[in-house]
């Protein structure tokens, strides 16, 4: 394993903000595969899922996620890129997979609306169903499980304290 970090978790769960603050701290390079993914198709997640389906977002996830060359960075990966077998693969060969953990009820104060963040699920599926679906998927997917309900610092020294 390299020195990297991959963060996995529900939308809302701090990945981004947290991957920032780790980067800066451990001097490493900050990778988040949402931007990538808006970047190289030059489209919003929603709008991806909009034109495209679920499915596709989820494949295009996994191709982008294998693509990521993991050396010295923190990866912020999108909520669903846990639906991929290759990808939790290979990031946990390529990195420390680390799942940030947050009750439902702080996810939907974190992000009161779901309608533009581009959330990958069934389309008849809520987002509390999709948020039951995922915990074990994350939790199976990761090397260390962090409960992140407190502030930012706090969960970026109990990631520190592991590496």
């Amino acid at each position: 394993m390299n020195n990297s970090i991959s963060l996995i978790g529900m939308a809302g769960a701090g990945k981004s903000s947290v991957g920032l603050e780790l980067a800066k701290q451990l001097n490493l390079h900050f990778i988040d595969s949402d931007a990538l993914i808006e970047a190289k198709f030059n489209q919003t997640l929603q709008s991806i899922l909009d034109d495209s389906g679920y499915l596709k977002l989820r494949d295009i996830e996994e191709e982008t996620i294998l693509s990521i060359e993991l050396a010295n960075s923190i990866l912020a990966t999108g909520g669903s890129a846990v639906y991929s077998a290759r990808a939790m693969q290979y990031l946990k060969q390529n990195s420390l997979v680390i799942y940030l953990e947050v009750p439902f009820d702080q996810i939907l104060q974190r992000v009161p609306s779901f309608l533009d963040r581009g959330f990958a699920k069934e389309p008849n599926q809520s987002i509390e169903d999709a948020f039951q679906e995922r915990q074990n998927l994350y939790s199976e997917s990761a090397h260390h499980v962090i409960l992140n309900t407190g502030d930012l610092s706090s969960c970026v020294t109990k990631i520190l304290s592991l590496v």
